[in-house]
């Protein structure tokens, strides 16, 4: 693992993202010009066949980094293991951050009672019935068992190393398994886990979009039917195909 000579580094898990990723760094250019910590924003270009990794080096100061195999919990990980922060702050390709989540997220890392958390989720773009209905369900879930969403993630990097990261043998849901294992860990030396919604974080509905209702339910009864699909990347359609007329 890389020595941490930053204060944070903020890791972005990118596959054919270069639609998304221009809004997306200009929150995060905005939020880190705003803090007085030292940090870095890495883009992991996850074998994109479009512009992602041009897009991400045309922003002065972000590091690219690629990882050949297509799995979000690989690229997490390969980003993590580029970065040179203290603590580490993972946000997906289409969420956008403002400069108060960012700074309250390092506020309690640095004051040494937090091991990490994560942020509710507010979403852009039309919704669905189904999809507002799931949305307030997951931020209730989110809050009542301290598990935070992939869209948002912070954690010190001691304890993200001394539980191994994020599990690759995941292809989705990597980011409740390594939430429990954080809790787990801090938990042990009395750290806490926090689920912050003073400041939510914005991502795209675009799923919400281009899914019908039936679908999206279809996928949340077999992850909850089975379990064990998380390990086929076959089975977890939803994270890793769009429709064809997408981009």
């Amino acid at each position: 693992m890389s020595t941490p000579y930053l204060d944070y580094s903020i890791i972005i898990p990118a596959y054919n993202e270069a639609k998304e990723l221009p809004r997306t760094l200009d929150a995060v250019d905005r939020a880190m010009a705003a803090q007085p910590e030292l940090g870095q924003c890495i883009v992991v270009d996850n074998n994109s066949d479009d512009d992602t990794a041009k897009v991400a080096s045309r922003f002065g100061g972000v590091h690219v980094v690629y990882e050949p195999i297509n799995q979000i919990a690989r690229a997490r990980n390969a980003g993590a293991a580029a970065s040179r922060g203290k603590h580490l702050i993972f946000i997906d390709a289409d969420t956008r951050i403002e400069p108060t989540l960012l700074a309250e997220s390092l506020r309690r890392l640095h004051s040494g009672n937090c091991v990490g958390g994560g942020s509710i989720i507010h979403f852009e773009g039309k919704i669905s019935a189904i999809g507002r209905f799931g949305i307030g369900l997951w931020e209730r879930v989110s809050k009542l068992t301290r598990i935070a969403a992939g869209s948002y993630l912070y954690c010190r990097r001691d304890a993200f190393e001394a539980i191994g990261g994020f599990d690759e043998q995941l292809y989705a849901s990597e980011e409740v398994r390594l939430s429990r294992k954080l809790k787990q860990w801090g938990k042990a030396r009395k750290l806490q886990f926090d689920i912050l919604d003073h400041a939510p974080a914005l991502t795209s509905a675009r799923k919400l979009q281009w899914y019908s209702g039936p679908q999206i339910l279809g996928w949340v009864a077999l992850m909850i039917c089975m379990p064990i699909a998380v390990r086929y990347r076959s089975l977890c359609g939803f994270w890793y195909k769009r429709p064809s007329a997408q981009p």
